[in-house]
């Protein structure tokens, strides 16, 4: 998205200072995709591997030891029990 963009400024199509967060989304391979509410890791690992980092910013994570080739309707289940449970703030803090 970055080189895209400044690909743009080099060809006259876009210009450096009218660069918003919504033109930037627009550069991105997922944009016009709603950005995940749920994102579920699975195997144990408790990192986000820079998986959709711009899209994820508001979005619940759902940590799990389960392995992919076992995660099962149960697992599923268990998640987005998780996931209601959540109090989402969107950045906010509670108040």
């Amino acid at each position: 998205a970055a080189r895209q963009f400044a690909q743009d400024c080099v060809d006259g199509k876009a210009r450096p200072e009218d660069l918003t967060e919504a033109m930037f989304g627009g550069y991105l391979y997922t944009a016009g995709i709603p950005d995940p509410e749920l994102i579920i890791r699975p195997s144990g690992e408790i990192r986000t591997s820079n998986f959709l980092p711009w899209q994820s910013a508001y979005s619940e994570y759902y940590f799990t030891d389960v392995l992919w080739p076992d995660f099962d309707e149960a697992e599923l289940d268990r998640a987005i029990a998780a996931y209601q449970a959540r109090d989402r703030r969107f950045g906010g803090v509670k108040k």
